[in-house]
């Protein structure tokens, strides 16, 4: 049983605090850098599309203290090599380690060869085992027989757990008060000894060094050890086994505390032709390491987003940073959004579903390739899903977003006039688009304001239909799935325009996203108002033949699609007395299911005026 990760704590991260998010999602940059050997060996592409010469960061080389002095290079550092050939990790993982796939899906999809290192699929469901069990196998027996601790809520505390279970070393999990019993039940049935303690990860981080001070513990850290980083490295071993490397073109990485990214580099920079590059993911209010590339110095965030929780790290390991910043080639930022698309890509060519982090990678493949004008190309890439340890509860939140991150959904600010008709003449610009949202609270007798999502019939994620234009323009230029996106927006936009209505796109607006649209109208007081609940049955034009049933004044009006196969209502309806007959003679020729609320407290206390207002 896995254990899911969960929103406000940090897995495999140290001093992380919550996020204050801008309100607003970054903007994709546009940028040509071409797959090819020309590129600078002695520089790093950055996010914002500059390149600068590679940061040196002084190795620590008290972190070498446990290396024999075979495993040492002239200058004193680690040499990877030979310790990621010969690891421990496959005493615990089978001989021919994780599985490389192919996404079929999502390779049709991007004119791509894409391949997914599949790193949830381990014991502890991520790569945080190979680390763990790599340095615990090279302790000694006294430090065995004193036993380990390690600080995680997460995906590093299992595989200490299991680690310790099949070393037999006794293993302590120092976490945080408020950690979910689902996490801790699961450390403690793989055997480890689980201490809770403190309010956050920093007081829990301080009793294990504690701990460690006092019963002589040798702590385990996540990422921040040469052989932590050679254990995690061997998932890059075993991608250049199971797939051609002269035909591959890049291997993308999610990027936390480093560890994974700095142990492939080591592995595949010195193995793998000198084309195939290894790109670096972070998410954009988790940026540790592209800020600590671009200021040459190893730098400690004020504050991450702890969405990707797996990657929430404030500051790097001093080895990783020296490792990544001597090999890596790209670095590449995600939104959360995007993250959300990534995590249904998983979940369609898989049918298994990956924690935000652990689709990081392939969300950061699927920006390279938009940004560098790869579709239908027929390059070929890998991404590391790094693990699948989810919240069950995150999921609504990553259904509601995998669109927009997608660019399939499309969200609206619209202003129409407040009069009968307008909800249809609306309704006709965008058919026959499937509409996924409607919300409306009548507010004043001269307009309307309408919060409106539906699906475009563009898509940011579909390889060209031809092939691609040349240069002499003797074939039709393809449109990316950005400007077609863009195309089809603005000719939306225009027809509102010259229908009398005025429209903002809400699509990269993160209050409206998250809050506003919930909060539409509020309280209002409306002479006549009768209140409706409506089903229907969840199909193509349900929406719209309901629309064109109507005949009396909407005065408040919420639908979204959840994906069910009943849509789902609520209306306000003016019903003057006079035509009450009427309008009951109208409600029976619907044969939709009704339920009147008018009379429901909840209506009178949040969308009905306050009386003791009047």
């Amino acid at each position: 049983m896995s254990s899911p990760s969960v929103s406000g704590l940090l897995s495999e991260t140290e001093q992380t605090v919550p996020p204050v998010d801008s309100g607003l999602s970054p903007k994709v940059v546009p940028r040509q850098v071409a797959l090819s050997t020309d590129n600078l060996v002695d520089s790093i592409l950055l996010p914002d599309g500059s390149r600068i010469a590679r940061p040196k960061f002084q190795a620590n080389k008290e972190l070498y203290k446990r290396l024999p002095p075979h495993l040492l290079l002239a200058d004193g550092t680690p040499n990877y090599l030979p310790m990621l050939l010969t690891s421990a990790v496959y005493s615990i993982l089978p001989p021919t380690g994780t599985p490389l796939t192919p996404a079929v899906s999502l390779s049709a999809r991007l004119g791509a060869q894409v391949l997914f290192k599949r790193e949830d699929l381990t014991p502890v469901f991520s790569f945080k085992l190979r680390g763990a069990y790599n340095m615990m196998k090279q302790l000694s027996d006294e430090e065995r027989w004193r036993g380990v601790v390690a600080c995680s809520a997460g995906n590093h505390a299992q595989g200490v757990a299991l680690s310790g279970r099949e070393l037999g070393i006794a293993c302590t999990i120092v976490m945080p008060l408020n950690t979910p019993s689902i996490k801790y039940l699961n450390v403690d049935r793989l055997g480890a000894k689980v201490v809770l303690h403190g309010a956050d990860f920093d007081e829990a981080k301080k009793e294990c060094a504690r701990l460690a001070q006092a019963h002589g513990l040798t702590i385990i850290p996540p990422f921040d050890d040469p052989y932590v980083i050679a254990g995690q490295g061997t998932a890059g071993v075993e991608i250049l086994r199971q797939t051609d490397a002269s035909k591959l073109d890049a291997i993308f990485v999610p990027v936390g505390g480093g560890g994974l990214l700095a142990g492939i580099l080591a592995y595949v920079k010195a193995i793998a032709p000198p084309h195939v590059k290894v790109i670096g993911v972070e998410t954009h209010d988790a940026d540790c390491l592209a800020q600590t590339l671009k200021a040459g110095q190893r730098m400690t965030l004020n504050e991450v987003g702890l969405f990707a929780d797996g990657t929430a790290v404030r500051q790097m390991g001093e080895e990783s940073v020296r490792v990544c910043a001597n090999l890596v080639d790209e670095i590449i930022l995600v939104s959360n959004d995007e993250l959300c698309a990534a995590i249904k890509d998983v979940f369609e060519d898989t049918r298994s579903v990956p924690e935000p982090s652990g689709a990081l990678s392939v969300a950061g493949m699927k920006k390279y390739i938009h940004q560098n004008n790869l579709l239908g190309r027929n390059k070929r890439f890998v991404s590391v899903v790094s693990g699948a340890n989810i919240n069950f509860s995150r999921l609504r939140f990553i259904a509601e977003r995998a669109e927009l991150g997608e660019g399939k959904e499309a969200s609206l600010r619209v202003i129409i006039p407040e009069q009968p008709g307008a909800f249809l003449a609306l309704h006709t610009i965008i058919h026959p688009r499937a509409v996924t949202e409607f919300v409306y609270r009548y507010s004043s007798s001269a307009r309307a304001f309408i919060y409106l999502s539906f699906y475009l019939s563009s898509s940011s994620s579909r390889p060209p239909a031809s092939g691609i234009a040349t240069p002499t323009g003797t074939s039709t230029p393809i449109l990316t799935p950005q400007q077609a996106r863009q195309e089809e927006l603005g000719s939306i936009l225009s027809q509102l325009k010259n229908g009398g209505m005025k429209a903002l796109d809400l699509s990269e607006n993160e209050m409206a996203k998250s809050h506003a649209r919930y909060l539409v109208g509020g309280r209002s007081k409306v002479e006549n108002e009768r209140v409706f609940r409506f089903e229907f049955p969840e199909r193509p034009g349900a929406l719209r033949k309901f629309l064109e049933a109507m005949k009396f004044n909407i005065s408040l009006f919420h639908y979204r699609n959840h994906g069910g196969d009943v849509g789902k209502i609520l209306a306000g309806i003016q019903v003057p007395p006079s035509e009450t007959e009427a309008f009951e003679a109208w409600l029976q020729s619907l044969a939709y299911p009704f339920v009147e609320e008018t009379d429901n407290q909840v209506y009178k206390d949040f969308l009905d005026q306050d009386d003791e207002e009047e």
